[in-house]
């Protein structure tokens, strides 16, 4: 008699491969998105400290901190209103996944910054704040303010 050999895998045995596939990636997403959260608050506080420096900078050079964030933008030839101190994806306000909002007051010898999650819970999970002092701080329940606590 003739042996029917079997070429190939049973139906059983492809599912059981797909299991395992998908029991590893149901693993490995939430690490990645934490990671990925992760990434974009360090990202979001490398920004503001940035902003910070660029600020002592505009006041050391103008005589006072910048009226707008665009005031620290790109420019060939630096001046009070374009003085080439951050780059052109910061200068809009948005960067990996927080929005920047840069606010100064007449006569412009202080200013706030805050950093918010685009999406919050998904692009990341803290809110952060700083002015003319240099400290970041940072709240994870809402919007953080001068009172909220310092990072490390």
């Amino acid at each position: 008699m003739k042996r029917n050999q079997q070429k190939g895998f049973s139906l059983i045995e492809l599912l059981i491969v797909v299991a395992i596939i998908l029991i590893i990636a149901a693993i490995a997403i939430p690490n990645l998105l934490r990671s990925k959260m992760a990434a974009n608050e360090a990202s979001a506080v490398g920004s503001l400290r940035t902003i910070n420096t660029s600020a002592v900078a505009f006041s050391t050079t103008y005589g006072n901190y910048p009226t707008q964030l665009s005031d620290l933008g790109p420019s060939s030839t630096p001046s009070s209103t374009a003085a080439d101190l951050i780059d052109s994806v910061l200068v809009t306000g948005s960067k990996t996944g927080y929005t920047f909002t840069y606010t100064a007051a007449s006569p412009y010898l202080q200013y706030t910054l805050t950093a918010a999650p685009t999406t919050p819970g998904v692009s990341g999970q803290r809110y952060f704040f700083t002015d003319q002092s240099g400290v970041i701080r940072a709240d994870a329940a809402a919007a953080a303010t001068a009172t909220s606590t310092p990072i490390s």
